[in-house]
């Protein structure tokens, strides 16, 4: 057992792929000699060498591109965008070649390529640095999206994306980097990649999250029980394809439902998942789905990020509501 942060297990993670595959190779900017910005690949370059862990010039596009060529030679790429922000650049790689290579070619050619982004709000950071583009990448037929909450998620998914044959899109909470530890044990075998998870009981309410707000929804079912109230907690994991069955068997057992996310509320995961739950389980619910969500502005300078962020008190004034529909 080993005790680690996020960012020392996304590093473990990264280094058993490429110690069990030489066709993994990592591209990014800042990635080699420094580390990265957030060291998820400190000391990789010096294990394995230049040729498998490059320092790019600042040209996203460019990354990506490269990794499209590299995927179609026979390797496996994993990409670093150095912020959410930065992605935009590479839009275009990413929507009008990655996701439909497989399509365009008949299904004669895969592309297994990673693309590694930092996401969300809570650094204290400048502008660009803080997006949440999950919803962007997920209406995009042909890109898989999943995002980690924990150390042992981080560990373990990373290197399911890697060996997977399709592109994955895999978002990195970045305010939980080095915020949060875990005991990992690598001889465990992981649950399946695409698929969400109960991660706390409860009878009154379903709470949904991914990502960071994952930690938002726990502290607010903590809270929610100092007062008697049991909330179930689900971290979805997946964002694309979504797993929804988990969510339709709590939802169908408590019968009301808190999607929580940073991203903007419109147009949102939050929005697809409201939808689906209604689909599957009107008869069952017992007020409207709800969402805590980001606000419909762009993010906010650092010192009012915090009046943006979805919070603890906002989670449980919904669920205050849902109660008393």
């Amino acid at each position: 057992m080993t005790t680690l942060t996020l960012a020392k297990a996304l590093n473990a993670g990264l280094r058993r792929a490429m110690e069990g595959d030489d066709k993994v190779v990592l591209l990014g900017e800042d990635i080699g000699r420094l580390g990265g910005v957030f060291r998820i690949t400190e000391g990789l370059q010096k294990d394995f060498g230049e040729q498998r862990v490059l320092d790019t010039p600042l040209a996203e596009s460019g990354i990506v591109g490269t990794a499209i060529g590299l995927a179609l030679r026979g390797y496996r790429p994993v990409v670093e965008i150095q912020f959410d922000g930065f992605v935009y650049p590479a839009y275009d790689q990413i929507v009008c070649q990655v996701a439909k290579m497989r399509t365009r070619s008949g299904g004669q050619w895969k592309l297994p390529i990673v693309i590694r982004i930092p996401y969300g709000g809570g650094i204290g950071a400048v502008e660009h640095h803080s997006e949440s583009p999950e919803a962007q990448f997920a209406h995009t037929p042909g890109l898989k999206v999943v995002t980690c909450s924990n150390p042992v998620d981080g560990y373990w998914m990373l290197q399911q994306a890697i060996a997977h044959d399709d592109p994955v899109i895999f978002l990195e909470p970045k305010r939980l980097y080095h915020s949060m530890k875990a005991e990992l044990d690598p001889a465990l075998e992981p649950g399946p990649l695409f698929a969400s998870r109960v991660v706390r009981s409860g009878t009154d309410a379903t709470l949904i999250a991914y990502g960071p707000t994952v930690q938002t929804a726990l502290a607010a079912a903590d809270q929610a029980a100092e007062e008697g109230r049991s909330l179930e907690v689900i971290d979805l994991r997946t964002i694309s394809p979504l797993d929804l069955a988990p969510v339709a068997a709590s939802v169908r057992r408590t019968g009301r439902a808190i999607v929580v996310h940073e991203a903007h509320v419109s147009f949102g995961v939050g929005a697809e998942v409201a939808a689906a739950i209604t689909e599957e389980c009107f008869h069952s619910l017992e007020a409207p789905v709800l969402r805590v969500c980001g606000y419909d502005t762009p993010y906010p300078l650092s010192r009012v990020e915090h009046e943006w962020l979805p919070t603890v008190d906002r989670v449980l004034d919904a669920v205050d509501r849902a109660v008393a529909f």
